[in-house]
């Protein structure tokens, strides 16, 4: 389920919870009805509140927290394929063929990651792309240096390429979630039992069903956020592609 579907059925738990609130008035006996019990729902809905509250702003701020560290994690690798770049230039001529793959692997990543056609991206996942990443590692070492100035090009082209592979692997596991379903599920739950002793205090009119509706609604706007931003690397706020997009313009010419 995808996390516009996830949010809608998230307000609308909230929002059904808010409507049994407000039906329970119709079918509870008056003696459940008692000033004293209403305290009890108003003290027992302020706890579930606090704690509500908390578990949701743990949550935000860890996919925030996510998002912003792939975000520069991507920008980190842009910027070590863009030295890697500079370090072959540099190296010459004889450095066309790693350069080549390079490039041909910053496509890979752009086209993969980035998908024009609206597909799933695979950037991470794709054995080609770890391939090609490999081609140009042996590519770098096959290379004959001439003097000490091309052995130390060289050397830090192998380092680049090392960092390379390494931060793949991490942003491998950038790609895990960090927000556990479980822990939605009981929060939302929370809010909708939270919903229902608000309903069970409040009048019946339109006015409160429409603030029940308009709260259900942010609920579900709350949540679209937080998983939106735990999926990084997909979805309708992924990271912009721009980092890739320079470098390889760099690498064109």
């Amino acid at each position: 389920m995808g996390t516009i579907e996830t949010s809608l059925l998230v307000a609308a738990c909230v929002f059904v919870g808010g409507m049994v609130g407000l039906s329970l008035h119709r079918l509870l006996p008056d003696h459940h009805l008692t000033p004293q019990t209403l305290d009890v729902v108003r003290l027992g809905n302020g706890m579930l509140s606090v704690l509500a509250s908390l578990v949701l702003g743990l949550l935000i701020a860890t996919a925030k927290s996510s998002y912003d560290s792939t975000s520069h994690s991507i920008q980190n690798y842009a910027a070590e394929l863009g030295v890697l770049n500079e370090t072959l230039r540099d190296y010459g001529g004889t450095a066309a063929v790693p350069r080549d793959i390079l490039r041909r692997y910053t496509e890979r990543f752009l086209a993969d990651g980035w998908p024009s056609n609206g597909a799933h991206p695979t950037a991470l996942q794709g054995e080609e792309g770890q391939r090609l990443l490999e081609h140009v590692r042996e590519a770098i070492r096959a290379l004959k240096p001439a003097d000490a100035g091309a052995t130390w090009l060289q050397d830090q082209a192998l380092s680049s390429n090392t960092n390379l592979l390494r931060q793949r692997w991490l942003l491998i596991d950038k790609k895990q979630s960090n927000v556990q379903g479980v822990v939605l599920g009981i929060l939302v739950s929370w809010i909708t039992v939270i919903f229902a002793g608000f309903g069970l205090n409040a009048p019946r009119n339109m006015t409160v069903i429409v603030a029940f509706f308009i709260c259900a609604l942010g609920i579900g706007g709350a949540i679209f956020l937080i998983m939106e931003m735990d999926r990084p690397l997909d979805g309708i706020m992924r990271i912009s592609s721009q980092p890739i997009t320079n470098v390889l313009a760099d690498m064109n010419w």
